[in-house]
């Protein structure tokens, strides 16, 4: 498949997508936020990818919506919206884990992004703005719904009112992201945590994925079914035997997704 907007590169069950317009800061058109839901649920589909990794190309990672000087905000979010908010859902909706490889600005559209992944490992380069009430627009594509949920309601709250940008290390003391390296060990810690999870039991990854976020919207007790069904699902796979027989030969596992 190729594509004009993002680049792609699988290794060892892990895809990488790279937000590929440095000239633009990794700018959202049109194109991009259609590329970017297209392959998202390809790999998704994918056997061979275990997890995928999200970054950008050049010093920035994603600067929002693309505003060229002939358009407004409100017209540039009104033409790029609808697919930028496919691409949003779209991820919330991947059933393989996402990490965000935050290796600049991520800002608007672009920062929403990182809040629908799964983890977040910052550069220290790397700045936060949610630029919305700055921008006399309303905070969209589930940021409202995302952010206190990482941050909590005081902190979201001030982020998206004040519409300040913050550095990696606030970032870091907020819950906004999980890690902040320095910027020539970003790729290594992504690839380290990427490679932590893909050699996991892919079955197992994908349910509890999925319980931690039906868990951010569901009662006790629905929770507990949700558990009591994948234990029972995964304690039959083929993936569960190789572990415990693994444990008791006392060497690593190779698990299959089976």
């Amino acid at each position: 498949m190729n594509y004009e907007t993002i680049l792609l590169d699988r290794e060892n069950h892990i895809t990488t997508v790279t937000l590929n317009r440095p000239d633009k800061l990794n700018a959202l058109n049109m194109r991009m936020a259609e590329e970017l839901h297209e392959a998202l649920a390809i790999e998704d589909d994918d056997d061979d990818t275990r997890v995928i990794v999200i970054t950008g190309s050049g010093r920035g990672f994603c600067s929002g919506a693309d505003l060229t000087p002939s358009n407004s905000p409100g017209e540039a979010r009104s033409s790029t919206a609808p697919s930028l908010a496919d691409a949003t859902f779209e991820a919330l909706q991947i059933k393989k884990p996402i990490i965000a490889s935050i290796n600049g600005v991520a800002v608007g559209g672009g920062c929403t992004m990182t809040l629908s992944c799964d983890l977040r490992i910052a550069s220290e380069e790397a700045r936060f703005q949610l630029p919305f009430t700055k921008l006399s627009i309303s905070a969209e594509l589930g940021s409202t719904y995302l952010l206190p949920r990482l941050v909590g309601f005081g902190k979201a709250t001030e982020l998206i009112l004040t519409s300040r940008m913050i550095d990696a290390r606030e970032a870091l003391s907020i819950g906004l992201v999980n890690q902040v390296v320095p910027a020539d060990e970003l790729l290594d810690a992504t690839n380290e945590m990427a490679a932590t999870i893909a050699a996991l039991p892919p079955k197992a990854v994908r349910l509890n994925k999925k319980g931690i976020r039906l868990g951010m919207g569901s009662e006790l007790d629905s929770q507990r079914r949700y558990e009591e069904l994948a234990a029972a699902t995964l304690g039959q796979s083929d993936d569960a035997r190789e572990a415990r027989e693994a444990f008791r030969e006392k060497r690593d596992p190779i698990f299959t997704g089976r």
